[in-house]
């Protein structure tokens, strides 16, 4: 399904060798901030185009306010594989980390001409990923858009605890953060938003925690809960990001 109104798309894959595989990459747009999509539980680059979100944000992407990257996740092998041992996940979850890191960021960089503004996005387990990558890495991520996400790693570990389950789990290390160069950054930041509903499915209390810790912490964000019809959904999702995109940035 390709978007609507013309819109520039590509899609780029290389192999990774963080992951020992193809990864694929979808961009839409030609200028603007980036915007990096991470998708929702074991789905793919293009989720965000077959659910409509980026129909939903193609203003934005035609009028050159942001260029968007929709990158694929490996949660199916990981925490969503429940054959894999605990182990195992958390080591394939770091793996995507530093693919993420060492291998989009800089494709980022390449396609936009250099160091751009960069923020996270995503829904669902997305929301997560979004989030994670921001706190673990501000200097090379300037804000998120975080939609209906359990800030706790532990949900998705069926009890299974180690260090890099702690290190990726961000209702957990933020409240020991007090390293003040990556304290200094997220204090910086103008666009922390954590958005959700609280009807089926949702999980804000996982949003207000989270944004206890922050206020703790000194880090400027938002938390934004929508009513209680306003369901873990794809209708809300479509609403939601070009929301925060027309009226925050």
């Amino acid at each position: 399904m390709i978007p609507t109104n013309h819109m520039h798309r590509e899609i780029h894959h290389w192999h990774s060798p963080r992951l020992n595989k193809n990864m694929e990459v979808a961009v839409y747009g030609h200028y603007g901030f980036a915007l990096l999509l991470f998708p929702t539980a074991a789905a793919d680059y293009l989720e965000y185009e077959r659910f409509h979100v980026i129909n939903s944000i193609s203003h934005f992407i035609n009028s050159g306010w942001v260029k968007v990257f929709s990158i694929n996740s490996i949660n199916n092998e990981s925490w969503l594989n429940n054959r894999m041992h605990p182990r195992d996940k958390a080591i394939r979850h770091q793996q995507f980390n530093a693919y993420v890191t060492e291998e989009v960021i800089p494709f980022i960089h390449m396609k936009c001409g250099g160091r751009v503004q960069t923020i996270t996005a995503g829904a669902s387990f997305g929301a997560l990923h979004s989030a994670n990558l921001l706190f673990r890495r501000p200097d090379l991520i300037d804000g998120c858009i975080a939609m209906s996400g359990a800030y706790d790693l532990k949900d998705y570990t069926d009890g299974y605890w180690d260090e890099d389950v702690y290190f990726n789990s961000p209702i957990d290390y933020l409240k020991n953060l007090n390293d003040d160069g990556t304290l200094a950054h997220l204090r910086a930041k103008k666009h922390i938003h954590f958005v959700g509903g609280q009807g089926a499915y949702e999980k804000p209390s996982s949003a207000i925690e989270l944004g206890h810790i922050l206020t703790s912490k000194g880090i400027p964000h938002t938390i934004d809960l929508w009513g209680q019809d306003v369901n873990h959904d794809w209708l809300w999702w479509r609403k939601m990001l070009p929301h925060y995109l027309g009226t925050r940035f």
